[in-house]
Formats: structure tokens, C-alpha cells, sequence
């Protein structure tokens, strides 16, 4: 069997038992920490389609996500069907990163990253001066609240975002994205058109984002506008694909499990030093294996087959 089915049919095997999780357990903390980590796998996966793959690297991805949380909760509560307010909130985020990318992608390297990072925060300002207050669900919907339909809901906008990655990876497109990030002048003498390229690559990168801040708003019962456009959100898909392998398919998936549960038992055995333990944890991840863990995952292998091959000939 080719390793391309091996890979097909090894994700649907994980996506069939994930999706078995809410029926062999009841407890709410292991299906919270579950639709945590899909929730950083898509919006990992989204940053890694702008940065990984066409070497845009934008600390604005919180405007993203925050601009599908904000649209998808503001029409949901008021009454429109949620699938309706879910999808709105990805085009909305579409929208408005075609209008910023058009000037903003002629910018390039730290200049790129700093004007997104100031266009997310004026945004946050923006929304946390203009609704200051609680968004609190109302009474009726607190009533029928119910957290399986969420986890759900998360479980399949992440094995969607995965099926898209990888497709877009081996297509002529993600070869298109791939060129750019590595020589953007050769890439444009070899016939691709690089501003293209980039424009494309920061549509379905916000478009997911969008909709991974839609299904945050659908998940929080009460949380403050503002706070889906902090750039811990941006930080957070920063450092998971860092540490799972930028510029990959499984990197970000590694990446979120590790730091999701890491991050969790550091909170709850080290509650006053779990920041700093997690960040020298990061920066030793980073230092030591630059591609993240998927290369240590490649390393084991590689000295795996090299063990044999020496006993073979012993």
C-alpha cells in the first residue's frame, strides 16, 4: 500500500475514534481540553497555509478569528440559524482580508508582520471601546446549552481544515506557495505570480481562522468582544506550529495536542511558575529541533532503521 493511502486511511482511523470520545466518557474535562485542541489545530493550520507555506508571517491572525467570533455571535443570538452566522463570519473575515492584503502583501518580512500586528490591535481597541460589555448568551439558550454539539462542531472544522492543507499541498498551488516562500524572485522568473500566490494563501487562511472564531462564539457562554482579536490568539497559532513543524501537515496537530496538555498539567502543578516553565520548554523545543517535533519524530525513526540496517549486517 502506498504511503499516500497508509496517510489517508491512518487520519480517517484517528478522525472515527476522536469522533467515538463523547460516547465513552461523560466527563466535561476531558471534553473541554479535546475542543481545545481542535480549536488550535485549526487555528494553527490556518497560519501555517500563510506562513508556512507562502512565508507570510502575520502576527495579525487574531483579527481573523476575532471578525468570525464577532459576526457569527451577533447574528446567531439575533436569530439567525447558526450554520447561516457561521459561514457569514469566514466571509466577513474573507472580506476584510482582501481589503487589508491588497496593500499590506506589498510589505515584506518584519515590515509584513508589524503592519498585521497594528491592524489587530487597532480592531481590538476598536471593538472594546465600542462594546465594552459582557456577551453573555441569553437565558433561553444558556438553557438548552450542550457541550457534545461543540465538540462536534470543532472535531469537524479541524479534520476539514487538515483535508484542505493537505490538498492544497500537493497541488499546483501549494507548489506555487512553496516557491514564493522559498525565493520569491525565482519563483516570479519561473512564471508564478507571487502578489497571486500570497493573495490566495491569506484568503483560506483567514477564511478558516473566521470560522474557527465562529465556533469559539458558539462554545463561550459569556466572554468579552474584545477578546477573541487578543493576539494571544495569534501567539498561541504561532508557537504550536513552531513546535509542531512549520511549513507541515502534522506539525500543527502535534503541535496542538503538546500544547494543550502541557500547558494544562504545567497550570495545574506549577500554578505561580507554569508560564516560565512552558516558555523555556518552547525556546528548548525551538533551539534543539528547529523543525519542531515532527523532525524529532523523524530523527527516531531514521536512528530506528538505522539500528536495524547495522543489526541486519551484524
Amino acid at each position: 500500500m502506498s504511503s499516500h493511502r497508509k496517510n489517508i486511511f491512518l487520519g480517517l482511523g484517528i478522525a472515527i475514534l476522536l469522533a467515538l470520545v463523547p460516547l465513552l466518557t461523560k466527563r466535561n474535562d476531558i471534553i473541554n481540553i479535546m475542543v481545545l485542541i481542535f480549536l488550535y489545530i485549526c487555528l494553527a493550520q490556518s497560519w501555517n497555509i500563510l506562513a508556512g507555506y507562502t512565508g507570510q508571517v502575520s502576527l495579525g491572525h487574531a483579527a481573523f478569528f476575532g471578525l468570525g467570533a464577532i459576526t457569527t455571535r451577533i447574528l446567531w443570538v439575533g436569530g439567525y440559524p447558526f450554520l447561516m452566522a457561521f459561514t457569514t463570519g469566514g466571509l466577513v473575515a474573507v472580506v476584510f482580508a482582501l481589503i487589508v492584503g491588497h496593500p499590506a502583501l506589498r510589505l515584506r518580512g518584519i515590515y509584513f508582520a508589524i503592519g498585521t500586528l497594528g491592524l489587530a490591535q487597532i480592531l481590538k481597541i476598536t471593538v472594546g471601546n465600542i462594546l465594552p460589555t459582557v456577551a453573555d448568551l441569553p437565558g433561553d439558550y444558556i438553557a438548552t446549552y450542550n457541550l457534545i454539539p461543540r465538540y462536534y462542531l470543532f472535531l469537524i472544522l479541524a479534520v476539514i481544515m487538515v483535508v484542505v492543507v493537505y490538498l492544497v499541498g500537493h497541488s499546483k498551488l501549494g507548489l506555487g506557495m512553496v516557491a514564493v516562500r522559498e525565493d520569491e524572485e525565482a519563483a516570479e522568473a519561473s512564471g508564478v505570480n507571487p502578489f497571486r500566490q500570497k493573495m490566495i494563501s491569506l484568503a483560506i487562511s483567514s477564511f478558516f481562522a473566521g470560522l474557527a472564531g465562529g465556533a469559539f462564539a458558539f462554545y463561550q457562554v459569556s466572554y468579552y468582544h474584545d477578546l477573541p482579536f487578543s493576539p494571544t490568539w495569534t501567539f498561541d497559532a504561532l508557537l504550536i506550529t513552531f513546535v509542531g513543524g512549520v511549513g507541515t501537515i502534522v506539525g500543527p496537530i502535534i503541535g496542538a495536542f503538546f500544547y494543550a496538555i502541557f500547558r494544562e498539567f504545567f497550570a495545574r502543578a506549577f500554578p505561580e511558575l507554569h508560564v516560565f516553565i512552558f516558555g523555556t520548554l518552547f525556546i528548548l523545543v525551538v533551539l534543539l529541533l528547529p523543525g519542531g517535533l515532527v523532525e524529532a519524530v523523524s530523527r527516531i525513526r531514521r536512528l530506528i532503521r538505522a539500528k536495524k540496517t547495522d543489526t541486519g549486517f551484524s
